[in-house]
C-alpha cells in the first residue's frame, strides 16, 4: 500500500485490511480518532506502537508523557510538525 491510498483509505469507514496495529492506530487518528488511536497504540508492546503512543501524547499537549514514550520507542521527542511526523510515521510502518 503507498502513501496515497492509505490517505485515501481515511474516507472509509473501516481501516484497510492488513494493516499493522501502529499503522491502524495512526489510521484511526486520521480519521479524528484519538481516543481509540490512544486504546490501540496502548496494547501495542514494541517500539512502534511506544512511537505512536508518543505521538499521541505530543499530539494530545501532555509533552512529559510524550517524551517518556519517546524513550520507550528509543527515539529523539519529534521537532516536526504533528502532520510531518504522522505522515513519516505511516510511510515508515507502510515501507517495513
Amino acid at each position: 500500500m503507498t502513501f496515497e491510498e492509505f490517505r485515501s483509505s481515511l474516507a472509509g469507514e473501516e481501516p484497510p485490511a492488513g494493516l499493522s496495529a501502529a499503522a491502524t492506530a495512526l489510521w484511526l487518528d486520521g480519521k479524528g480518532k484519538w481516543a481509540e488511536a490512544h486504546e490501540l497504540a496502548s496494547d501495542v508492546p514494541t517500539s512502534d506502537g511506544a512511537l505512536v503512543h508518543a505521538y499521541l501524547h505530543r499530539k494530545e499537549g501532555d509533552l512529559d508523557n510524550a517524551r517518556y514514550w519517546y524513550g520507550q520507542a528509543r527515539r529523539d521527542p519529534a521537532t516536526s510538525s504533528l502532520d510531518e511526523e504522522w505522515q513519516g510515521m505511516v510511510r515508515e510502518f507502510l515501507a517495513a
